[in-house]
């Protein structure tokens, strides 16, 4: 990677290893997952006498719950601290391909096998997307209660130990080995609402606490800009359920979000309806009631059953890691600019975070330290950077006028187009192109951006 270009994108650090203050292995390292890991390593941070490594996830979402199940099977001592154990955040829901066998995830927790996708414009022309897919190809759709709770159970499965509870601050150590003392409010059932006040030694932490994340500030992670998003479920009659049976929407224009876009992405036995704004928060609810004014005729007859918002972040934090704390999913600020994705890069985040500690303590049995988790970042941003640059440029150039996102709508119909995006969602890699068909791509692009530069034109002089 180019490490003059990856230091113009706001949070992610230029790797080095000049500057990056980790030991040099002996021997080479090995992770064999999923399975039980097994690590070979020349180290000189201490052994641990008597015990294991310990360490705490804060957050119990996607990212927490692969992070915990990854520890738990790498000999490390693990707790996850999660306050609400049935939370259903305000979610597409949509998860790549790709996820669903890295994660080795069971068909029933997976709503919808989306295989259709209408981008609608804001003149409501619609394109269909999804001619490219092969046929074992799709986007699953999923709700968080379901997915997180069934990582949170394969991770206790595999000997994490699951808290209910509220973390509340934690107690920095003395020095590079000594405890980090995490305190939190725990919920067993036996003292009602209140919560019990606990405390709890670990040797590291992973804040897998969300947008709002209290990890993050107490290592003084720096804030970032985010996004609010709205969400409302509803229930739809059984024959008008019949046409999201394997379809998505996606509305883009000034009306249902000035930066972002609408949704109405299909569940188990409703569809989830949404929007999501970053420059308009006051406004979001005015977005929501246009957005489902849009999908009226479908949608028309709905019970809402569940309303939710929830903060999402539009770049990684300035700091995500301090000592032996690091920050993954949402914490972190790991959600793509233009299509607001964040499952996967949440789930993958926290097993990248949780395999860099248990290589770094050779399962288990030494300490670690800063150098061993800033492994974590190196990989992750050499792996990632590409995706969230692109997103980010496609959103600075298509989201920034309806005359623009007209322009979007219309090169979402070339099968090229539909291929490149298909594929680099899917299976999550920024996809190589064809060099002729790149030009011609580059060429319709510029004819739909000169299109749309004159609609423009023109309706400012009617708005005159």
């Amino acid at each position: 990677m180019n490490s003059m270009a990856l230091k113009s994108f706001v949070g992610l650090r230029q790797s080095s290893l000049e500057t990056t203050p980790f030991t040099v292995h002996q021997k080479p390292a090995t992770i064999n997952l999923p399975q039980k890991l097994k690590v070979i390593a020349g180290k000189t941070s201490p052994k641990l006498q008597g015990r294991n490594l310990r360490v705490a996830i804060i957050g119990g979402g996607p990212a927490g719950g692969s992070a915990a199940e990854t520890l738990a099977k790498g000999g490390i001592e693990t707790f996850l601290i999660e306050r609400k154990m049935d939370n259903c955040k305000p979610c597409g829901g949509a998860i790549p391909l790709c996820m669903v066998g890295e994660f080795d995830l069971p068909s029933d927790i997976i709503d919808r096998r989306v295989t259709k996708m209408k981008m609608i414009s804001p003149s409501n022309v619609a394109v269909d997307i999804g001619r490219t897919l092969k046929p074992h190809e799709y986007i699953g759709m999923v709700r968080r209660e379901v997915l997180d709770a069934y990582l949170r159970d394969r991770a206790k499965e595999n000997g994490a130990t699951i808290i209910n509870g509220l973390f509340l601050k934690m107690d920095m150590p003395k020095d590079k080995n000594s405890p980090y003392l995490l305190h939190y409010s725990g919920y067993d059932g036996k003292t009602g609402g209140i919560g019990e006040k606990r405390t709890l030694e670990v040797d590291a932490v992973i804040g897998a606490d969300g947008a709002n994340s209290r990890v993050a500030k107490a290592i003084d992670a720096g804030d970032y800009e985010y996004a609010i998003a709205f969400q409302e479920r509803i229930k739809i009659p059984d024959d008008k359920m019949v046409y999201y049976e394997n379809l998505a929407e996606m509305y883009v224009g000034d009306d249902v979000s000035p930066d972002f876009y609408g949704w109405v992405f299909p569940k188990c036995d409703h569809v989830a309806v949404g929007t999501g704004t970053v420059t308009h928060k006051s406004d979001i609810k005015k977005f929501q009631l246009a957005t489902r004014k849009r999908a009226e005729d479908k949608i028309t007859g709905g019970k809402i059953i569940r309303v939710e918002a929830h903060p999402i972040p539009e770049h990684p934090r300035p700091r995500r890691l301090s000592g032996r704390v690091a920050l993954v999913g949402d914490a972190a600020g790991y959600v793509t600019k233009c299509s607001g994705e964040g499952i996967y890069f949440a789930a993958k985040s926290g097993r990248m975070c949780a395999e860099a500690i248990v290589e770094g303590s050779e399962n288990g049995k030494r300490m670690v330290d800063e150098g061993d988790l800033r492994k974590y970042l190196e990989k992750w941003d050499k792996t990632y950077w590409p995706t969230y640059k692109v997103l980010d440029v496609l959103q600075k150039v298509f989201y920034r006028s309806n005359p623009a996102r007209e322009a979007f709508v219309e090169m979402c119909a070339d099968e090229y187009v539909q291929k490149m995006t298909f594929d680099s969602y899917l299976y999550k890699t920024v996809v190589p192109g064809n060099p002729l068909e790149d030009i011609k791509l580059a060429i319709n692009t510029i004819g739909s951006l000169v299109r749309a530069n004159a609609i423009r034109k023109e309706m400012d002089k009617l708005n005159v």
